[in-house]
């Protein structure tokens, strides 16, 4: 049996229990806590804290997450660290951090590929048990041929079959996606932990529904979109999707066919090789110059979801809070910075 430590909240006196092989911030999710947190992976930095009491070991120690001058304050982050023992810790916290579905950790059978763009594929993964998540929200993947998990969105909807799917983007030299796209077979079983992630549908705002994607970002766009199937006010979801070249935009409208939803979607490549322009005949530079003019109503009276690349995110908040005033709580994505 794993051992388990007690792991204390200086800030509000909570505890929860946390096994040797979990880390501070999942276990603490799974016990039902606010724990501050968005991207899991160590690049974002949110879930940042002070060991008061204890011991824990660092499973990457070189995380983007913190800067060097926090990590001589002693500064850690939670999603990447697991207890050695019992131990009083503070960190943020907040009831919007509060999991709607707990994390739970189950094994995953892999069933199949499907390719979309020349490095993008879609991965279906079946469980002995419903999938439940939220629209939007992702899961962690991990086999022991990897050394470490890796965060992927769902691009389906709960369901009662078990199956979760995945829209992943090969990574040229990435550890993770070289396993997934050369070595995974069918059948092979792999251990999921989910679901995570703040960016999910929010299902109680009624303002039209505007997804801006880009990559494997699609995939908890998608979702959203999904999930949404007749709950916006009034015109259906719009999705812009930016790509580099023709080759790199996949086919959602199929993709949205399948899922039996319509969707007023607005592909742009940002990179046309020579005269791919010409052969493209779409919209032509990045996608949040595109925002204002796909859009009939003023830009603050839609709900936003993105997920990306890190500066389509960030050119796209800063036209809308800033050029637009959209408030910030109208704007919905997981940092994986």
């Amino acid at each position: 049996m794993t051992t388990q430590h007690r792991i204390n909240l200086e800030q509000n006196g909570s505890a929860y229990a946390c096994a040797e092989d979990d880390t501070l911030l999942r276990a603490g999710l799974r016990a039902g806590l606010g724990l501050a947190y968005e991207c899991n992976v160590g690049a974002c930095g949110s879930c940042k804290f002070d060991l008061l009491d204890g011991e824990v070991r660092d499973l990457f120690p070189e995380a983007t997450g913190l800067r060097a001058k926090e990590r001589e304050r002693g500064k850690r982050l939670a999603c990447q660290c697991v207890p050695v023992t019992d131990c009083r810790i503070k960190i943020r916290s907040g009831d919007e951090y509060v999991s709607a579905i707990r994390p739970q950790r189950f094994k995953a059978r892999f069933v199949g590929r499907t390719t979309l763009t020349r490095d993008i594929s879609l991965f279906s993964f079946a469980t002995d048990m419903p999938a439940r998540f939220l629209p939007g929200q992702y899961a962690m993947l991990s086999a022991p041929q990897l050394p470490q998990a890796r965060a992927y969105s769902m691009s389906n909807i709960p369901n009662k079959e078990g199956i979760w799917q995945f829209i992943i983007r090969h990574v040229p030299g990435g550890r993770a996606t070289t396993f997934l796209f050369e070595h995974l077979r069918e059948n092979d079983e792999m251990d999921i932990d989910a679901p995570f992630g703040i960016a999910y549908l929010r299902t109680e705002v009624k303002r039209p529904i505007v997804g801006i994607a880009g990559g494997s970002g699609l995939a908890p766009v998608l979702s959203v979109m999904r999930g949404a199937a007749g709950l916006a006010a009034s015109a259906g979801p719009v999705l812009l999707y930016g790509g580099r070249t023709p080759e790199d935009i996949p086919d959602v409208p199929q993709l949205t066919r399948a899922a039996e939803i319509h969707v007023d979607y607005h592909p742009v490549i940002s990179a046309p090789e020579a005269g791919a322009a010409q052969s493209w005949g779409g919209d032509v530079g990045f996608v949040h110059e595109f925002i204002e003019r796909k859009l009939s109503a003023p830009l603050p009276d839609y709900e936003y979801y993105l997920a990306g690349p890190p500066p389509m995110i960030e050119a796209s908040v800063r036209l809308l809070v800033g050029d637009h005033k959209v408030p910030q709580d109208q704007i919905h994505y997981d940092r994986f910075f």
